[in-house]
């Protein structure tokens, strides 16, 4: 009987299953009534008292093992089994390589975040605009050279309808709207007639910010510039502001930041100045506020705005606008690190 018990133990050990169907057959052939280990316990009824006491241990061992033993091989066969469901079929055999986020996308979702953090919202509006919204409500005589056809592209030489120059008329559109506090962010594909170069495109990317509320400043603007720009270059970023005029705001200013390349000391980058400049900004005009409809007397405020290659440019040493439309993926791969 120890003979038999060691040599099926060991048949046993080395068994193996590939499928639920083989396990079941070794569970029927060593573990059923008719199974091999059954016909052991059957010669055990015939043995006499003293052989019971000396095999009846090593048997139950046995069964307990052969239990052990087959449950193990159903575990391992489902775990394949489950393995190889999760298997996409469709998936080529060669590895496909990860797509990457344009640097436009990139950057613009930074500046968007870093006003988010002050408490500005998006807001968004048509790239198809007419007139009012674009010039006539922000300022603009009826005579600015912006309204001329070198710079603006105009639908069906209808004077009325237009691609939007900038994304100011967005701002317009939320101010007739809604009623002070505004704090909004406008982040957009704007479009202007001009040749294509290096430096220039026929369209690009704007981000502009209004806050409009009860006794907003000068010092308010500056703050939120001075934030900004160190979030996006870096804590060491200095601003400085030197006055100038855009329509729609007044007093008005170009923000220059310290140069990120040279530290300020004068490169070749900011023409040996320190220098950088990166966007207009000023308080809103109050006619502009009075024109969507919003008390000039009650309420201030301020804009900004920025081309969002100008930013990517300073960021990322892009200097061919035109890299950013040609779609040319080994420009674009360069980026996977910056995701």
């Amino acid at each position: 009987m120890t003979e038999k018990i060691n040599a099926l133990k060991a048949e046993i050990a080395a068994l193996t299953a590939a499928s639920a169907a083989e396990v079941e057959q070794l569970r029927i052939k060593y573990l059923s009534k008719k199974g091999a280990v059954s016909q052991l316990f059957n010669d055990f009824k015939q043995m006499t008292p003293d052989e019971k006491r000396q095999f009846g241990a090593p048997l139950n061992e046995l069964k307990n093992f052969a239990t052990e033993k087959i449950a193990s091989l159903k575990d391992a066969v489902e775990a394949t089994d489950s393995a190889e469901s999760m298997v996409d079929l469709t998936r080529t055999a060669a590895p496909m390589p990860l797509g990457t986020r344009h640097p436009i996308t990139l950057v613009r979702d930074e500046i968007v975040a870093i006003f988010s953090r002050l408490g500005f919202t998006i807001a968004e509006g048509p790239e198809i605009e007419d007139d009012w919204h674009v010039f006539s409500s922000l300022n603009f005589a009826a005579d600015h050279p912006a309204r001329d056809m070198q710079d603006t592209f105009f639908i069906n030489r209808t004077p009325d309808v237009l691609l939007r120059t900038h994304t100011s008329s967005v701002q317009t559109r939320v101010m007739e709207h809604t009623q002070p506090p505004i704090r909004i962010i406008c982040p957009g594909r704007v479009y202007r007639n001009e040749a294509i170069s290096a430096r220039a495109h026929c369209f690009f990317h704007q981000v502009e910010a209004l806050y409009v509320d009860e006794h907003v400043s000068f010092a308010d603007l500056r703050q939120t510039l001075l934030y900004f720009a160190r979030e996006m270059f870096g804590p060491k970023t200095q601003i400085r502001l030197r006055p100038s005029y855009f329509p729609f705001t007044e007093p008005s200013a170009e923000m220059d930041i310290s140069c990120n390349l040279c530290g300020g000391k004068g490169c070749s980058f900011c023409k040996h100045t320190g220098w950088v400049e990166i966007l207009g900004c000023g308080m809103v005009d109050p006619n502009v506020l009075d024109a969507c409809g919003i008390d000039s007397k009650r309420y201030s405020g301020f804009a900004l705005g920025m081309g969002i290659e100008r930013i990517t440019n300073l960021k990322y040493q892009v200097k061919d606008l035109r890299m950013f439309s040609e779609n040319d993926k080994r420009f674009l791969e360069e980026f996977t690190a910056a995701h």
